[in-house]
């Protein structure tokens, strides 16, 4: 299994960080993705991907929610480590709209989006996409690039079939599927009926979103088995089969992975 979507390196792990990683391997889990969310993540991410290389994978990126008025420099330095030869980033992300507190800054939301969706087609990088409550603005944004061969992943997907629909009209593009779909009320499983298995990948989202029986504590990678194991009830295969189909997708998604 690969969680593809983690924040291990925030400070709510330090102080049984290594003991999260021995559990996430002893669950199966083969590489766990670290999507990056501000200037000041950068450094713990990092380190973290250096302690533990060919198994913590970092992205670049500037999250929806931490656009503060300095988000011009911060871009730029941000471009800056993609730009260097080398570097060590898997993908852009975590970026995207998210209007769900607050829509004061919707216009440097997007232009920010923007800017990050250009990095991806210059880079060669996919995107690991945020939305929330952004939904129609998400879908207008990424069609100006249709002909860009862009590629990615819709992070922590709950939308509606229509919704899912309309994201996978983007053909390099993945949902990201974690915790939630384990909740009783929720209507993602009927959702994925009309998903093929060969268009999502594991997340969790660590230390949001715990999947069931762990909702409501803090997440980690391990508990992605939760996830694996409603995705094999719902498309009627074995657990490991599951696995090999969303690994696969993993890969055709991250071709800046290790892959040896």
């Amino acid at each position: 299994m690969i969680d593809t979507h983690s924040h291990i390196y925030e400070p709510v792990f330090n102080a049984d960080r290594e003991d999260i990683i021995m559990r996430a391997k002893q669950a199966g889990v083969e590489r766990i993705l670290l999507p990056n969310i501000n200037a000041e993540s950068i450094d713990q991410m990092l380190g973290l991907c250096h302690q533990y290389p060919d198994y913590c994978f970092p992205m670049m990126g500037l999250h929806p929610t931490d656009i503060e008025d300095d988000y011009k420099q911060v871009l730029a330095d941000m471009e800056k480590l993609l730009a260097a030869p080398n570097h060590p980033y898997i993908a852009v992300g975590e970026v995207g709209l998210d209007y769900y507190w607050d829509k004061s800054r919707a216009k440097e939301q997007e232009e920010v989006f923007r800017t990050q969706i250009e990095w991806a087609i210059k880079y060669h990088l996919p995107l690991m996409i945020h939305s929330r409550s952004a939904h129609r603005q998400l879908v207008t944004a990424i069609s100006e690039y249709m002909g860009e061969s862009l590629t990615g992943v819709f992070h922590c997907f709950g939308g509606t079939t229509e919704e899912a629909e309309e994201l996978l009209q983007f053909p390099g593009f993945v949902l990201g599927i974690g915790g939630v779909v384990t909740y009783k009320n929720s209507p993602l499983p009927e959702t994925l009926k009309n998903v093929p298995l060969e268009r999502i990948v594991l997340e969790t989202d660590s230390p949001y979103l715990a999947p069931i029986p762990y909702r409501g504590k803090r997440n980690e990678s391990a508990y992605i088995v939760e996830v694996l194991r409603k995705i094999a009830q719902i498309y009627n295969v074995s657990e490991q089969e599951a696995e090999d189909i969303t690994n696969s997708n993993v890969k055709r998604i991250f071709k800046h992975l290790n892959w040896h």
